[in-house]
């Protein structure tokens, strides 16, 4: 995959595309395989560290390019992974950290699909206690690990034709944010700031089928999803910030803008995972953002104000 994505490690290709585009910048984070999958102890903590102190090296040598970088951290040590959490963001200025979901620890027994954590795990609330003191956001992006190898259906042993790639990332961030939500995380932490990816995953085209099923749920059988939360979930699920990567569509970026507003939406294009080396997925997602029936000043914040204020930039 490195060699057929020469933009992941060559940085020539990569200002070559982002040229094309005026006053265009990149916020830098890591591709998968998640840290926490191949390697625990020591390694773990010294491959995040490398990983960070490469991040801000790139931040600081090209400052015109790349506003600035997530920090990774060897989640099988909390402890570590706090200590690491704390020098990423106090000495080498990162600006949040990155989560894979589903978790997925190299000392497990259990392989993928059958691995595999939620967001709301005990061993990740340390991480979120802290990053609210911080008051930075942390991405999520679904866990390249169960790429394939989730089968659509038992009887298979993988999935067939890009299923779960295409289908099944989108279905990963939403059950990522349910968990948030409906463990009561946001509800004790209201000042987490996570960033979806895929604009905000199913959740805003499905919001009223959401709504109405829990409804449904507690009137049949008595299901008390919402005992943890004081508001309605959608309140809280209002809260995630979505980013722009879902290939150009403008009709679904309305969407996105019609249940979450545009002060909670942030430019991404998912860069350099495309065609043409990164160039359509920059220009088409351009296309669908200019292309949204919004005041033009909203524009600007999802191209650019709203990270800005959301990473402390301002």
């Amino acid at each position: 995959m490195v060699e057929s994505q020469p933009t992941l490690w060559d940085l020539d290709a990569r200002f070559r595309i982002m040229d094309r585009y005026e006053d265009y910048m990149q916020v830098i984070s890591m591709i998968g395989p998640p840290i926490e999958s191949v390697a625990r102890g020591g390694d773990a903590v010294d491959l995040a560290r490398i990983a960070n102190d490469q991040a801000a090296d790139l931040v600081a040598k090209h400052p015109t390019r790349f506003l600035c970088a997530l920090a990774n951290l060897p989640l099988g040590d909390t402890d570590a992974a706090l200590k690491e959490l704390d020098r990423a963001i106090n000495d080498l200025k990162l600006k949040g950290i990155f989560l894979h979901t589903p978790l997925y620890f190299h000392n497990e027994q259990t392989k993928p699909p059958a691995g595999g954590k939620p967001l709301d795990s005990p061993e990740l609330i340390p991480i979120y206690e802290r990053m609210a003191h911080y008051n930075l956001p942390i991405w999520i992006h679904p866990n390249p690990l169960f790429d394939f190898k989730t089968p659509d259906y038992t009887s298979e042993a993988a999935s067939k034709y890009s299923a779960w790639h295409i289908f099944g990332w989108p279905y990963q961030d939403t059950i990522a944010q349910v968990r948030l939500v409906f463990s009561g995380i946001l509800e004790r932490y209201p000042k987490l700031k996570f960033i979806n990816h895929h604009a905000g995953g199913m959740i805003p085209f499905f919001e009223r089928r959401m709504t109405s099923l829990c409804n449904m749920a507690e009137r049949r059988v008595g299901a008390n999803l919402k005992q943890n939360l004081t508001k309605s979930p959608r309140d809280y699920f209002r809260l995630f910030f979505n980013d722009t990567a879902i290939g150009g569509s403008t009709a679904a970026l309305m969407c996105t803008y019609d249940f979450c507003g545009a002060k909670k939406m942030l430019f991404g294009t998912d860069m350099p995972f495309d065609m043409e080396l990164g160039n359509e997925a920059i220009r088409e997602t351009i296309r669908s953002v200019e292309g949204m029936d919004i005041p033009e000043e909203e524009k600007q914040g999802i191209f650019e104000d709203n990270a800005r204020k959301l990473l402390l930039l301002d």
